[in-house]
């Protein structure tokens, strides 16, 4: 299983190495980390090890916000994984996950429901939207794609499409669209407790920006 795991990183890393808005072969890396720890945790036999950390440092590689074509970069994906003689159900498995991974898939009613596996690895990734590291990758993130920073007279939106979430918000409103909504959506024991600290930290931070921001 290393060596296939070997490959696989180095498949993410160089698909993931130039990216520039938060979702690099680094992010890739930390959340396969936090899978690891939430596998740890769970300590649930029926866990497939390489499913799930495969998943979490593919996932980002056929992502729209990443690539430009994600159709092409799925089939590329599954002949990668395929050639490194993958059995065929843990492809079909990890391409799964990630196609069922996103807020804004479960959000908007269009995900189909995870496996453990599945669920392990979307706990990681969210969790990277989260506390420190959260903020950092939003403002990261806003500020490739232009986004103002705040505005008190634009206010946080109900989002009710994906349409409406690929929109452009301010960074500090994507607090509220998006990330603070994504801790009551967490599957695992671990996940839950550590996204709930994370919150409370990045709640911590609003009070002093806008303490800041008003002074």
């Amino acid at each position: 299983m290393e060596k296939k795991l070997a490959k696989i990183i180095a498949y993410a890393q160089e698909r993931l190495s130039e990216e520039q808005s938060g979702h690099g072969f680094d992010h890739a890396c930390r959340v396969a980390k936090l899978a690891e720890k939430i596998m740890a945790d769970l300590n649930d036999p029926s866990v497939d090890s390489l499913v799930v950390i495969a998943a979490a440092y593919l996932h980002d590689t056929i992502d729209d916000k990443v690539v430009d074509d994600p159709d092409e970069a799925v089939e590329e994906l599954r002949n990668f994984l395929t050639f490194e003689k993958i059995p065929t159900t843990q492809v079909l498995e990890i391409l799964f996950i990630i196609d069922n991974l996103s807020f804004s898939k479960e959000q908007f009613g269009a995900a189909s429901e995870l496996t453990i596996n599945g669920q392990i690895v979307q706990d990681a990734d969210r969790l990277e939207a989260l506390g420190a590291i959260g903020i950092m990758r939003t403002a990261y993130f806003g500020g490739a794609h232009g986004n103002v920073l705040y505005d008190p007279t634009i206010p946080p939106r109900n989002l009710q499409t994906k349409a409406e979430y690929r929109e452009e918000s301010t960074v500090i409103n994507h607090f509220y669209e998006k990330l603070f909504l994504i801790v009551d959506q967490m599957k695992t024991p671990f996940g839950k407790q550590e996204a709930q600290r994370r919150k409370t930290f990045m709640e911590e931070f609003l009070k002093e920006f806008y303490r800041e921001w008003n002074d």
